[in-house]
């Protein structure tokens, strides 16, 4: 999916404007300090199939450390809120592509159609009807605003996006508390455990209670010196392509410093510039018949490339102050269940506070024991 730069910009633009007309508090454009309100603005009943929602718009860094303009929603419970607030999950979606708008949070006209959206509004929606606030951040590059391809799996920048946006909500909604939870499934497991792990230093002013994480990304790094010109094309991996190029190409507009088109042929270079406006169905039907061999003109082992992707994928897998629900398909190929499986080796061998449950499941599909799994972790951490 294209979404045209004109139309997403009216949308960018209509929503700052309706916050100043609804008199809903705001940051000047000028304060662009990570985690400041931009707008915040109340959308009507049925603009998405959970209650109360917002637009927030903020400030956030991007790759390069420069200030950059982001997006997400918020949801919040019907009735007053506790004493205290109401606690928030902050919810990381799964992957949706590269381009603007495809985030699909704060304008979901604009994302994918696919069924997870569904999915991951049956999460958010039950974690609201235990007395949970939302909120859910489009990432970077994925929104209302033209700051370029979303740079895909780069750990810093989806946490940054999460705990920012947290920190934006509360501003403009003082019935929002310190207290907060990360989760999310696939890329979003992974944000959710890269915000549970920087919190403890970005963010020591809230209150964090710990990590649900859905059949989370992590490891991919350890298999990417493999890739090269010798690698052959297989048949039906068009989303996993999807996948490896989607990190190519969030890679190379994330580390202009790399020269990343220097590993790449020509058909490489093209189909990434290609890619970095779309949506996940669209990329998956660009890839569709192309290898990965054909893609990478020298391997991906030399130790700069090395440094670079480490640097931007991995899940840390020590230094959790608070409690992990790891909730794993032993059946997924998504994200193949090899990689579960040495995430939760690691884990248990650094002695991380972290359970697991796992299912029999498709990728992030949830069965009774892991709903049973939240509810619980979620009442125990509130």
């Amino acid at each position: 999916m294209r979404v045209t730069r004109g139309w997403m910009s009216s949308v960018a633009a209509a929503t700052v404007s309706a916050s100043a007309l609804l008199g809903v508090q705001a940051a000047p454009a000028t304060a662009e300090t990570p985690g400041t309100l931009i707008s915040s603005t109340p959308q009507a009943d049925g603009w998405r199939p959970l209650p109360n929602g917002s637009v927030i718009t903020y400030w956030m860094t991007g790759s390069d450390g420069t200030p950059r303009e982001a997006s997400g929603a918020l949801f919040t419970p019907a009735g007053a809120p506790p004493p205290d607030g109401w606690p928030v999950v902050a919810f990381d979606h799964g992957t949706t592509g590269l381009g603007r708008g495809c985030g699909g949070e704060s304008a979901p006209s604009t994302a994918p159609d696919t069924h997870w959206h569904a999915e991951e509004d049956d999460m958010m929606r039950r974690v609201i009807d235990q007395g949970f606030a939302v909120v859910a951040p489009d990432y970077l590059g994925l929104g209302l605003f033209d700051t370029g391809p979303h740079p895909y799996l780069e750990l810093r920048t989806e946490a940054t996006a999460t705990i920012d946006l947290l920190r934006a909500a509360r501003s403009a909604h003082p019935e929002l508390s310190r207290t907060w939870v990360a989760m999310g499934p696939s890329q979003g497991g992974q944000a959710a455990l890269g915000a549970g792990h920087l919190q403890a230093s970005y963010a020591p002013d809230l209150d964090y209670r710990g990590t649900i994480a859905i059949d989370t990304e992590s490891d991919v790094e350890k298999a990417l010196p493999i890739a090269g010109p010798a690698i052959p094309t297989v048949p039906g991996t068009a989303e996993t392509l999807g996948f490896l190029s989607s990190i190519f190409a969030g890679l190379r507009a994330a580390r202009p410093d790399l020269d990343f088109n220097q590993y790449l042929t020509p058909l490489g270079r093209a189909l990434l510039d290609d890619i970095e406006t779309m949506c996940k169905p669209a990329i998956e039907a660009r890839v569709d018949g192309v290898g990965i061999g054909q893609m990478l003109s020298k391997p991906l082992s030399d130790s700069r490339v090395r440094a670079a992707y480490d640097s931007y994928l991995t899940v840390p897998t020590s230094g959790y102050d608070a409690p992990i629900l790891l909730l794993l398909n032993v059946t997924d190929t998504t994200v193949p269940a090899p990689l579960h499986a040495a995430l939760a080796a690691q884990l248990s061998a650094n002695r991380v506070d972290f359970q697991t449950v796992t299912g029999t499941g498709t990728h992030t599909q949830l069965n009774p024991q892991m709903w049973s799994a939240i509810d619980a972790f979620l009442a125990r951490v509130r």
